[in-house]
């Protein structure tokens, strides 16, 4: 019980865990996951699935799993993506299907501006057996322990041969929870929150093999510590990449993954956490597993 307490602490105490949404070292080879407006904009149909498992060295730590697909309609130049998720942290759990919709506008030199919208269904639950020894007459135990809801969200991106930029939100409605049903006068209400994303990266050709490219994701949430991550990514002649990132004051992340016949991706991201939980508890260490398919013409 006090290594479920541990995580409940952290989650609430934390920067990464002050959100209400997954989060993932290797977001930018996962298509629409924060952003509606890259839906299909490699112009091809991908899937894939990921994997990742935060605090391995704590009983009930954060495990997350996704499976993700896009397309792209030539004719009409739109985009649609879509992601089942699983994001499990102790008690807690979030589960449910994000769905995209983007429109490519084409400009000069190969150059796209895109639109993007999403729609969000979540399934929020607690599991009560874990808690009422430590909760025991709280108020919230006697609620329902699963909450079904939806949101939205919408995003855009400006995308060249080697440089692309997007920005996009979150839980544009924030919606409410409704944990708690009871009678009493309650000083906070449950609701999801607005997550702001800010992202890019930029192709820089190193040589004939060699591609290195350096990118950045910033999010935002009001009333909680802004999270700032910034890497690069190494590929050598299609078939390898490595990567080096750092999430500020929270990891170092190590990344690397090879690609078959240019088609078929498996890649690995390791983060080494050098706060909070390293001062307290020894594996404050994430493991992602990266899988994706494209189907090539």
């Amino acid at each position: 019980m006090k290594k479920i307490l541990t995580i409940l602490f952290f989650t609430m105490s934390s920067p990464l865990w002050s959100q209400q949404l997954m989060v993932s070292s290797l977001y930018d080879l996962q298509g629409n996951l924060h952003n509606p407006a890259v839906a299909g904009l490699a112009k091809k149909t991908t899937m894939g699935a990921s994997y990742r498992s935060m605090w391995s060295g704590i009983a009930g730590s954060p495990v997350t799993a996704l499976v993700y697909g896009s397309t792209f309609l030539e004719q009409s130049n739109v985009g649609i993506g879509a992601y089942l998720y699983s994001d499990v942290t102790g008690p807690t759990s979030r589960r449910g299907l994000q769905v995209s919709y983007a429109l490519h506008i084409p400009m000069q030199n190969d150059t796209r501006f895109s639109i993007g919208l999403e729609s969000r269904l979540l399934q929020f639950a607690i599991d009560k057996a874990m808690l009422i020894e430590v909760l025991g007459s709280d108020p919230v135990m006697g609620g329902a322990s699963t909450r079904l809801t939806g949101d939205a969200g919408m995003g855009i991106a400006y995308t060249t041969k080697k440089l692309q930029l997007g920005a996009s939100v979150s839980h544009l409605i924030q919606s409410k929870l409704n944990i708690y049903s009871g009678n009493l006068t309650r000083a906070e209400e449950a609701r999801l929150y607005r997550h702001f994303y800010l992202q890019g990266s930029y192709q820089w050709k190193v040589d004939a093999n060699t591609t290195v490219t350096p990118n950045f994701l910033v999010i935002y949430l009001p009333n909680a510590p802004t999270e700032l991550q910034v890497g690069a990514r190494v590929e050598h002649r299609e078939l390898f990449w490595w990567g080096l990132s750092l999430r500020a004051r929270q990891s170092w992340m190590l990344s690397a993954g090879v690609n078959v016949q240019k088609k078929l991706m498996l890649g690995y991201s390791f983060d080494i956490y050098s706060s909070p939980l390293s001062v307290f508890d020894k594996g404050p260490n994430a493991h992602e597993v990266l899988l994706r398919y494209q189907f090539l013409k």
